[in-house]
C-alpha cells in the first residue's frame, strides 16, 4: 500500500490550499482514511477523518475550515483547508486502514492503529 500527499506550499493567513492524497495497492474497497499534521515540538494531531460511508469528523481547531473529502473510486482524499492561521503550520500526513480503525473512538490509539501513512506535505500559514 502506498500513499501519497501533494498540494501542500506556503500562504498567507486567510489564504486556502488542498492537499491531495493518492492511495495505490490497497486490496480492500472499504477502509478508513484521515489527515494528521504534527507542527515541530508539538504531537501528531488528527485534523479530520472520513469513514467509509462518507461520514466526517474534525478537529475543534479546524472545524468549518477544513473538508476532508474522496474521489467517487476512494483512491484520492482530499483536504480543503480554506482560512487558513499560522497555527495551522505543519507537516500534513494521509493516513488509512481498514474500516474497524474509523471504530476506535479514543483519538490517540485510532492514531496509533492507522498502518498506513504516506510522506507527508509540509504546509507553511505567514502573519
Amino acid at each position: 500500500v502506498q500513499l501519497g500527499e501533494s498540494g501542500g506550499g506556503s500562504v498567507q493567513s486567510g489564504g486556502s490550499l488542498r492537499l491531495s492524497c493518492r492511495i495505490s495497492g490497497y486490496a480492500s474497497s472499504s477502509y478508513c482514511m484521515a489527515w494528521f499534521r504534527q507542527a515541530p515540538g508539538k504531537e501528531r494531531e488528527e485534523v479530520a477523518l472520513i469513514e467509509d460511508d462518507g461520514a466526517t469528523s474534525y478537529a475543534d481547531s479546524v472545524k468549518g475550515r477544513f473538508t476532508i473529502s474522496q474521489d467517487n473510486d476512494k483512491t484520492t482524499l482530499y483536504l480543503q483547508m480554506n482560512t487558513l492561521k499560522p497555527e495551522d503550520t505543519a507537516k500534513y500526513y494521509c493516513a488509512a486502514d481498514s474500516m474497524w480503525v474509523c471504530m476506535t473512538t479514543d483519538r490517540a490509539l485510532r492514531a496509533q492503529r492507522f498502518g498506513y501513512w504516506g510522506q507527508g506535505t509540509q504546509v507553511t500559514v505567514s502573519s
